[in-house]
This record gives C-alpha cells, sequence and structure tokens, in this order.
C-alpha cells in the first residue's frame, strides 16, 4: 500500500488557475481545482489476492470508495473503473479518463440478481436470461427503475447498464460495500482493447484516480453487452461471453 498524497491551499481561485498555467508540465490540471482548494492526488496500489482476497485491504478499498474515491478494480472480463452510485464527480472522472459522451450507458455491478430487481426492470424473460447467464462476463441493457440516478441513465433510452461479476475481488467489494458499483471497462481514447496490466495503469493514471487494485491478469477483452430493452436479445458488443444460447 502507498499513501496519497493530498496538497491544499487557500488561496484564491484565479492565483491557483495563474500559477497552473505558468508551469503546465504539472500532472494535475484545472479540472482539480475546487473552491479555494487545490488537490494533487496520487493513487494508491494495493496488491489483493485474485482467489482470496485480504479483508484488511478490501475494507479499506471499500473506505476509499465511500469517501468518493475512483478506483480500478479487476473483474471476470478485464480492468474497470468504479465508484460507489452517488458519487457524481466520480462519474464525470471515468467521462474525462475514458472521453465518453453523455450517451455512454453505464453500468451498474452487482452482486446477484436479488439487487438488480432494484434497479432494472426485469420480466419473466428477462429475468430467465439473467439467471442463466449470471454471475459471468456480461453487461445486460434494461430498462432503469426510478432508484437509478437520472445522470446514469441513457438520456433519451432511459436504461441502465446492469452486470453481475464472477470474479472474488468484485464479490468482495460489493459485500463489504452493500451496494453497487457504477462502473465503465477500462478502455483508454484511441484503444480498442481494454487496458490488461495494473502497473501500466497505475502509472499512466495516477493523478486521475484514488486507487488501483492489482489482481493479476484478468483478461483480454470486454463484456458481451445484451440490449433487453425490448424484451428481445439483441447483441450490441459481442466480448468474451459466449453468445451461444442467448440470441
Amino acid at each position: 500500500m502507498e499513501i496519497v498524497l493530498v496538497c491544499r491551499c487557500t488561496v484564491p481561485h484565479r492565483t491557483l488557475r495563474t500559477f497552473y498555467g505558468m508551469i503546465p508540465d504539472l500532472p494535475w490540471t484545472p479540472a482539480s481545482l475546487r473552491g479555494n482548494s487545490f488537490e494533487y492526488i496520487m493513487s494508491q496500489f494495493f496488491q489483493i489476492h485474485p482467489v482470496n482476497p485480504q479483508a484488511r485491504l478490501i475494507r479499506q478499498a471499500v473506505d476509499i470508495l465511500r469517501a468518493d474515491g475512483l478506483i480500478v478494480y479487476p473483474t471476470d472480463s478485464s480492468y474497470a473503473l468504479g465508484c460507489h452510485v452517488g458519487d457524481k464527480r466520480g462519474m464525470e472522472r471515468m467521462r474525462r479518463i475514458r472521453g465518453l459522451d453523455d450517451t455512454h450507458n453505464f453500468t451498474l455491478v452487482c452482486r446477484d440478481l436479488s439487487e438488480i430487481s432494484t434497479y432494472a426492470r426485469v420480466d419473466n424473460t428477462a429475468y430467465r436470461l439473467l439467471k442463466s447467464f449470471t454471475p459471468g462476463p456480461y453487461t445486460f441493457i434494461l430498462r432503469a427503475t426510478h432508484e437509478v440516478p437520472r445522470r446514469l441513465q441513457h438520456p433519451k433510452r432511459k436504461t441502465i447498464g446492469i452486470r453481475v461479476p464472477d470474479h472474488p475481488i468484485c464479490q468482495a467489494l460489493l459485500g463489504e460495500l452493500g451496494a453497487p458499483l457504477m462502473s465503465s471497462t477500462l478502455i483508454l481514447p484511441g484503444r480498442d482493447r481494454p487496458e490488461t496490466d495494473a502497473w501500466d495503469i497505475r502509472e499512466r493514471l495516477e493523478h486521475e484516480l484514488d486507487l488501483v487494485i492489482d489482481g493479476g491478469n484478468c483478461g483480454l477483452d470486454s463484456t458481451t453487452v445484451i440490449d433487453l430493452e425490448d424484451g428481445v436479445p439483441v447483441v450490441v458488443r459481442q466480448g468474451c461471453g459466449p453468445v451461444e444460447g442467448i440470441v
């Protein structure tokens, strides 16, 4: 585990922007200016066992999430970005890191099927499909319930991505948090595939994140995305989850 360095100074906002402009190579951005405070954050780095996650590190990771931290964590398909559902700034940071527009369908990563019904409208056909293919490397697009904040929904379709991963670190994080993670696959702008090496992720994004969890190699592909909005399964993206038996 490494320390987080947070520097705050209470000087006028205009002075901070001037200072930033004088030294353009600094690894912070104007987006880091909040009120009259300036934050400079270096991410922590946890190495967590992919089969038997250390409970102490899981608790520390969840403490970071609850304090509005943005993390990178391993899943059963690839590394992903995650924050707690109420973290509006975390969502904005995800958009910035991935270069996303406001039509992107964010994903709620849930512990199990019982949690899904709180956030998505699931009819009998969709439930049978979800029961057969979760947990696993799939994201299902469903109509969102009123429990899902509007900012997380597709702006026109009012849908949300739902995922139940089959990975011990994910399940440990979700169990300790007691709520879903708002998440997005870590695919950087200009790239077709997710990032696969935690050390490389830390080196690239250490000033954009609060925590990188190294869970070893967890795959090279994104999830398979299935749209269930209209009740008929439609493959939106073929990823590491096979589609036989779905369509």
